[in-house]
């Protein structure tokens, strides 16, 4: 990113982005006279030293109940809803880091984060999230709020189908992959597993990136034939798809931070008509839940 892509990514101006810059407080190196700050390091940086060097202003912030961490899963529809919760509530922040659900859930039981975005597949249970939270969070309270289903399937360019998991092992099919402890990822290596295909007999199999956007934009540009994502994207990028499966795509956080201001702003903004209407385009998304506590359960 470019110091104005990592201004617009940070929420911030660019006038801070030097200040940051200046103090060596930001992750950046500098190419052809030009400030070049690297995603993945950016990411690390929110959920690290930024953390340390903002503490008082961040603790001071979660007081007022405006602004909240947030790391795990990634979605299309997620990062619209973050944008639109902006606009309707000027001053309230969620800023967020596609790091897997696992890593999501990870920091969050350490306390370095108030969200985590999950989609973890149980496969003895069939169940989406929750034996995950009542067997990795029993000394802590929390709650599981439901944000949306969504259906996950094949992304494939239009000449060469995908339709089932042995399709990726053929000859000429390059993959993109997500990266390991991501809920996508394990649901790749769970099915790879049970049908006995080895990774490593998969091309591209090593070649991970962090979000759904990146799977399209790396069969958009030739890198791969064919990935794992939403139906978004393939609608967004024009691509092939064959569903997988409906998954469901859960909010986890601590029960007390599920009152505060910040997030009954995001769950207002999640169930809003203005919302609805602006991705119903992407098609494939069922919010008749939304904003439900699906656990505990009652």
């Amino acid at each position: 990113m470019n110091t104005k892509e990592v201004a617009e990514y940070l929420d911030i101006n660019e006038k801070q982005v030097y200040a940051l810059i200046k103090s060596k407080k930001i992750p950046c190196t500098k190419a052809t006279g030009k400030w070049l700050f690297p995603r993945e390091l950016i990411d690390r940086w929110i959920l690290g030293d930024s953390a340390k060097e903002l503490s008082a202003g961040r603790i001071t912030e979660i007081e007022k109940n405006s602004s909240f961490l947030a790391s795990g899963s990634n979605d299309p529809v997620l990062e619209v809803l973050l944008n639109y919760m902006k606009k309707s509530h000027p001053g309230l922040n969620i800023f967020s880091s596609s790091t897997g659900s696992t890593e999501g859930l990870r920091l969050l039981k350490e306390g370095l984060i108030d969200i985590a975005w999950c989609h973890l597949f149980d496969p003895q249970s069939g169940r989406y999230n929750i034996p995950f939270i009542s067997s990795s969070f029993s000394e802590m309270d929390v709650t599981v709020v439901h944000l949306f289903y969504r259906e996950l399937g094949f992304v494939y360019t239009w000449d060469r189908e995908i339709s089932t998991f042995d399709d990726l092992s053929k000859k000429g099919v390059v993959i993109v992959n997500r990266q390991k402890g991501s809920g996508t990822r394990m649901l790749l290596d769970y099915n790879l597993d049970r049908t006995g295909i080895p990774g490593d007999s998969i091309t591209g199999y090593q070649n991970e990136v962090y979000t759904h956007f990146e799977v399209g934009l790396s069969l958009a540009s030739g890198e791969a034939t064919a990935g794992i994502a939403t139906k978004a994207i393939a609608s967004v990028f024009s691509l092939g798809f064959h569903p997988i499966l409906v998954e469901s795509f859960d909010m986890v956080l601590q029960q007390p931070t599920f009152f505060k201001k910040c997030v009954q702003a995001f769950i207002e903004t999640l169930n809003s008509q203005e919302f609805r209407t602006r991705v119903k385009s992407l098609g494939n998304y069922d919010f008749m839940e939304s904003g439900k506590i699906i656990f505990p359960e009652s």
